[in-house]
């Protein structure tokens, strides 16, 4: 496995922003995971983990230390437990969600639906106990997951999914350490056989309604119960402002996208812009999905 110094990251995130790495590595497997760790300790660098990038905000300044990067950690298997009638997936962290979408679809169930709505990988979905607003179950990662895999201090640790903390957009309790297995099941007693259609109808809808043409990380806000970000940043005005090519969407308001050259600092100032703007109008205090990396 390669160590990278200065690697630059502006392509390994989906907003297409930031600096570059110290030194940066891609393991394809867990025994170079931790081949990874060790390379850091022996050099007495700070860890960064990344997954596909789809929901951070990397410093224009880039990141210190050593960023291990899990998009190559890609072997998934499956099997049905026919005690149980579940479907069993069982794969490395840095799979897109995608292939547990073809899985899913293949036996006509359910979490299909959400797996089609959540860009990013399965180590992240885990790590911010990501979810979709539709009403078909499931709805978030916490209901799908069995176990998860951490590495830490050059150790494999079990985490069974009700020894975790799950919450609204996050995922305690297993930390410090890398996620780089997950696996995840769903019952095969209840197959939806319109499932297939409920996907299409749903890309479909995002693709008109989210601006999925360009750069951005998807929703940037986190909804503050009862209130909806997208309707509060829309109703304070707020749909396409813009600093540099940094712009609050025109087609939905939850989102921030780059128009072509943004940096991280001018993404980063049209969000607080949003915060302070609808904290002033509404007195609501919008909180981030995004997770900042790097020196700020």
């Amino acid at each position: 496995m390669e160590f990278k110094e200065n690697h630059s990251l502006k392509n390994l995130n989906s907003w297409k922003v930031g600096g570059a790495a110290e030194y940066f590595c891609s393991p394809t497997n867990i025994q170079e995971c931790i081949d990874a760790h060790e390379f850091a300790k022996s050099k007495k660098l700070k860890i960064t983990y990344l997954g596909l990038g789809s929901n951070v905000l990397i410093s224009d300044q880039g990141i210190k230390g050593l960023v291990i990067s899990s998009r190559k950690l890609k072997n998934i298997e499956s099997n049905i437990n026919e005690k149980s009638n579940r479907l069993e997936i069982h794969c490395l962290a840095g799979n897109f969600k995608t292939e547990a979408l073809k899985l899913f679809l293949k036996h006509n169930l359910s979490p299909a639906l959400m797996f089609a709505g959540i860009p990013g990988d399965i180590g992240g979905g885990v790590y911010m106990n990501a979810g979709i607003s539709e009403k078909i179950l499931p709805r978030e990662f916490s209901e799908v997951v069995d176990y998860i895999e951490v590495l830490r201090d050059g150790k494999l640790h079990h985490f069974k999914a009700e020894d975790l903390e799950w919450s609204y957009r996050h995922c305690n309790g297993w930390q410090p350490g890398m996620i780089v297995k997950v696996g995840i099941s769903w019952s095969l007693d209840n197959p939806d056989l319109d499932i297939k259609n409920k996907v299409r109808e749903a890309n479909r809808t995002r693709m008109t309604k989210q601006p999925l043409d360009l750069p951005s990380c998807g929703s940037v806000f986190v909804n503050p119960v009862p209130h909806h970000s997208g309707k509060l940043i829309q109703d304070a005005g707020l749909k396409g402002f813009q600093i540099g090519d940094a712009q609050v969407s025109e087609k939905h308001a939850n989102f921030i996208v780059n128009l072509g050259d943004a940096s991280a600092s001018e993404i980063d100032s049209v969000i607080k812009h949003v915060q302070k703007t609808v904290f002033d109008k509404f007195q609501v205090q919008l909180s981030t999905e995004v997770r900042y990396l790097g020196d700020w």
